[in-house]
């Protein structure tokens, strides 16, 4: 090439670089054809180190020297020039179907490490090189030399070091959670849903095989999904970190799309690296710990921004493409008010156990929320206004504007008008809605459907069926108040304030009464509507009305303020009688709650949930209470307490039985009853990642197209966090939900059920013998995990245990199993689970029975194999080092001794019954996720020992609550959870 040229194309590629966009520059050049520095410097060959300075103003502050001879340079943490645009003979094997899910970790890791301290990256290489020898040789020198690195490190670098990888490891769960998506594409059927067994694509035509379409179109539009938000006393990443992972996901996602296209520039695909490198600075600068313990509101406010910002269009979205799954299949468009999809919420509205939570938070929140609505609403019609400028309308939408030349928009004017008014008595400290704003949903609907029914009947339904479509399907969904708050409060609460009352009355002590006498007065009560106080009167009363009293009184007021659609269920956490559901019935007729809110009783312990149904026949066996409720019941099945009070089999079994037992219950007396599922995210609360199994391994028909069920903390950002995994998971939802009611399942055998029974009482016994009985246990729990410093930790409103003091059974289940999710050991999982198989595995009679309720029982197989999954992902070995580390009392470290000797009989008694050679082996998702992230949490674990170390000989250091809190999130990203 002539020399001229040469020269011109270099100067040309040197000016590009020095533009506002360096790297975008340097890739343009490279694209049309102009060598640039990188590809001059690949040629100089020299054994001196040179200065390396991307060529991105973002890194500017941060010049190192760099060699080809680093010895990080092919790690995670360090790529000369990491990309998301790898060319296809640099990816590991181009027929590999996770060889970009490497290359997207390996790009964010190696940019991640670009970003940080110098020092920081050799220490983080250090470490990983140590886990990564461990991981290989499994010997107690090599943990042994990890964990003396941690040691080595100084404060500073020890909350430093455990930044990095925790950043890590949240790139690495956006990674593969997009690549779950990216995978899905392929499967993807023409109607927009994926053509597969856990989605409506799939789930329809294979319903068709033996159902008459009509029949599951019935099925499917009248079916309700209602998931229920609830804040999580261990949530631990910060709203301003979720933002920004959100934006890594879009931009991963817009990488995809360049790919896809197979014709994208060097400019745009620069443009994507630079906008990846900004948000993984803007991370690493960033204050990832939270600085002030949230307020309930700020829980709320945490918990509404996935609604605003993901679920308000997904939710349209997912509903237009199941309308045209129907359509394909079953030859009919889902109707516009079909309710399959409802939202709800505990977050301001939840106060067991959290005094934070008053009457006044709930109120704000409520009215937030109603805010939110009409300016999300208000947002959406003026977009409508823009579309509409149609002259032709029917004589409904003409007699009601002032303007017939643009019909549609003059009708929408007003509209707006008012959603604006509405927002600003919202924002306002105006309780009472005053006139001229939407408070009823159906005076807004109606007025929307106005519009529909004109657009239809005009010619125009291609119109009708584009943004309004929408918008009257996120009515349906989301109604005026976005998500309606439950309130939540125990049973003894409530005693206490009827007690107060009786004495106040001089009717005497209303808790030395029996359960008879309660239930007849409160009776007779409901029946009279005589109030019983004059409002407000408990404050002249304190000798009467303690503080905790008058508080439980005023939230009966302030529902009875409530307009209608702002609330939903009234539950009773700790319910164990009748009386317990009378009494709220009470307090709400009493303060004048025109329309009593739905009270369902929260059964949680193993005690209550045998008696669940006895308590729910004196119910119903109520006159007063039947002609209440109209036929229908909200019952809620506590999975996280029971299996803290029973361990997980003993647990399971339970709520099984219960639910079967209520629902044939509700069938004798002519009840619409439905279930409310308290299941929190992780196994050991009785979650499972795999929703459509975990639905259809409920007892058969106990949903029958009513699932309502809670979604907690860290679970609300892994389902709901990006619009392509919301989507997914409300197509699980859905989809399971519709399957469950029409796939036919065979009953339990007999001889199932009895040897069930059977493994349901030895395991209950072996749990509660270590959990209950070993007076080494609680001593062994405090040590050996970090549930002291929970309380200390600025990660939630409510408090970590329901009183103070206490053992155990005072600590709330969530704290319980994040506890031993942080050390790996997972304990309330599997205890007592292998007692009780190998018990029937060495008995010639009982192991074919057991044998075969595992090949033919789908439930008790779920429950198998989520009890494996966690076994592969548990690590004993790191357990033991926290015990080494923290535990100075002989007696507990030898219960640890015992314990692990437990985890490993449960994972061969695992193994024998699923025929499996290792824990796992058939879960290649899993697999191929714990060999990106077990070397990473390896370290995280060894940081987090060594900190509670620190912490326990120094507690007033500010430096290692910051690195405890950082390894806390770290280790929950690694875990997929956080208890």
């Amino acid at each position: 090439m002539h020399s001229s040229l040469l020269l011109r194309r270099s100067r040309l590629a040197r000016s590009l670089m020095a533009a506002t966009q360096p790297r975008v520059a340097t890739r343009y050049a490279s694209s049309i054809g102009f060598p640039t520095f990188s590809s001059y410097d690949s040629k100089i060959q020299s054994s001196e180190p040179t200065t390396f300075a991307r060529h991105s103003p973002l890194l500017s502050f941060q010049t190192r020297a760099f060699s080809s001879s680093d010895s990080y340079k092919l790690s995670s943490f360090a790529e000369p020039e990491p990309t998301l645009f790898v060319p296809p003979a640099a990816a590991e094997e181009k027929d590999d179907p996770d060889a970009l899910l490497r290359s997207d970790i390996r790009t964010m890791g190696s940019l991640l490490g670009k970003v940080m301290e110098e020092s920081t990256l050799h220490q983080v290489e250090g470490m990983r090189a140590l886990a990564k020898k461990w991981r290989a040789d499994k010997t107690p020198e090599a943990l042994q030399a990890l964990a003396l690195y941690a040691a080595n490190l100084d404060n500073q670098d020890l909350q430093r070091v455990s930044r990095a990888f925790t950043h890590f490891m949240a790139l690495a769960n956006a990674a593969e959670q997009h690549h779950r998506v990216r995978r899905l594409g392929s499967t993807t059927a023409s109607s927009g849903l994926y053509n597969k067994p856990d989605s409506c694509g799939g789930v329809l035509p294979a319903l068709l095989k033996e159902h008459e379409p009509e029949e599951i179109f019935e099925a499917l539009t009248s079916q309700v999904t209602e998931l229920i938000l609830t804040a999580h006393p261990t949530q631990v990443n910060r709203r301003t970190i979720l933002s920004k992972q959100r934006r890594i996901q879009d931009i991963l996602t817009q990488a995809d799309k360049l790919r896809e296209q197979g014709n994208a520039s060097g400019f745009e695909q620069a443009t994507l690296d630079d906008a990846l490198l900004r948000e993984i600075s803007s991370l690493w600068l960033s204050d990832e710990v939270s600085r002030f313990k949230p307020t309930p509101e700020d829980e709320a406010e945490r918990g509404t921004l996935v609604v605003e910002t993901v679920l308000w269009d997904t939710v349209p979205l997912f509903l237009r493409k199941l309308n045209a799954t129907c359509i394909q299949y079953l030859g009919q468009p889902l109707p516009l008010d079909s309710q399959v999809l409802k939202f709800g919420s505990w977050m301001g509205g939840d106060r067991d156990g959290n005094p934070n939570v008053k009457p006044d938070t709930t109120r704000r929140v409520c009215k937030t929320n109603r805010a939110k609505a009409a300016r999300l609403f208000a947002a959406d019609l003026e977009s409508l206004y823009s579309e509409l400028s149609l002259t032709v309308a029917t004589d409904e939408v003409l007699s009601k504007v002032d303007d017939p030349r643009e019909p549609y928009r003059a009708y929408l004017r007003p509209m707006i008008e008012k959603l604006k008014i509405t927002q600003a008595w919202a924002e306002s400290t105006e309780m009472a809605p005053p006139p001229g704003v939407y408070v009823s949903k159906e005076e807004f609907m109606e007025e929307l459907l106005v519009l529909h029914r004109s657009l239809c009947d005009t010619g125009n339904a291609v119109t009708a069926d584009g943004r309004l479509t929408d918008i009257i399907r996120k009515v349906t969904a989301f109604g005026l108040t976005l998500i309606p708050l439950d309130v939540r409060q125990e049973s003894g609460r409530h005693e206490e304030a009827i007690d107060s009352i009786t004495r106040f009355l001089g009717l005497g002590s209303y808790s030395d009464w029996d359960e008879d006498t309660k239930i007849s007065w409160l009776s007779q009560q409901i029946a009279s509507k005589r109030p019983l106080l004059r409002k407000g009167i408990w404050r002249e009363h304190p000798k009467f009305f303690s503080e905790t009293c008058c508080d439980t009184l005023e939230i009966h007021e302030m529902i009875a303020e409530q307009p209608e659609g702002s609330l939903g269920a009234y539950v009773i956490s700790q319910a164990t009688s009748a009386s317990d559901v009378l009494a709220v019935l009470l307090l709400q007729l009493d303060a004048g709650v025109k329309k009593p809110l739905r009270v369902a009783p929260l059964f949680e312990t193993l005690d209550d949930l045998n008696g669940a149904t006895d308590t729910m026949r004196k119910l119903f066996s109520l006159p007063v209470y039947m002609g209440i409720i109209q036929g229908k019941q909200e019952v809620m099945i506590g999975y996280s307490d029971s299996a803290k009070d029973a361990g997980r089999l003993s647990a399971i079994f339970a709520q099984y039985q219960t639910q079967e037992s209520l629902r044939h219950l509700a069938e004798e007396f002519n009840i619409d009853m439905t279930f409310f599922h308290g299941k929190g995210g992780t196994v050991g609360r009785g979650g499972n990642p795999q929703t459509f199994l975990a639905i259809m391994s409920h007892a058969p028909n106990t949903i029958n197209g009513k699932f309502r069920v809670t979604e907690q903390g860290e679970m609300i950002h892994q389902n709901f966090g990006h619009y392509q995994r919301a989507e997914r998971t409300l197509d699980i939802y859905t989809a399971a939900v519709l399957a469950e009611r029409l796939k036919k399942r065979p009953a339990p055998k007999p001889e199932w059920r009895a040897l069930m029974q059977e493994m349901s009482d030895i395991s209950c016994a072996a749990y509660r013998a270590v959990v209950r009985g070993d007076e080494r246990f609680v001593p062994y729990f405090r040590a050996a995990t970090p549930e002291s410093e929970f309380a200390s930790l600025k990660i939630g409103s409510r408090p970590a245990k329901r009183k103070a003091g206490g053992g155990v059974e005072s600590l709330r289940a969530i704290p319980w199993n994040f506890a031993w999710t942080q050390t790996r050991f997972n304990l309330p999982t599997w205890l007592g689970v292998g007692h009780a198989i190998d018990h029937c595995l060495k008995d010639e009679t009982k192991a074919p029975i057991l044998r075969d309720m595992y090949e033919g029982w789908d439930s008790f197989r779920t429950m198998v194999d989520l009890v494996e999954m966690i076994l592969s992902k548990s690590e004993p070995a790191i357990a033991k080092h926290y015990e080494e580390l923290l535990c100075t009392d002989p007696q507990a470290k030898e219960l640890g001794e015992i314990t692990r000797q437990y985890h490993l009989d449960t994972e061969k008694a695992i193994l024998d019954l699923t025929g499996h050679t290792n824990l796992g082996e058939n879960n290649f998702i899993l697999q191929r996720a714990l060999g990106v992230r077990n070397p990473y949490v390896d370290c995280l674990n060894v940081l987090q020992a060594e900190t509670l170390k620190r912490i326990r000989a120094n507690p007033e250091e500010k430096v290692l609550e910051d690195a405890l809190l950082t390894t806390i999130t770290g280790i929950s990203n690694g875990m997929g959870n956080t208890g």
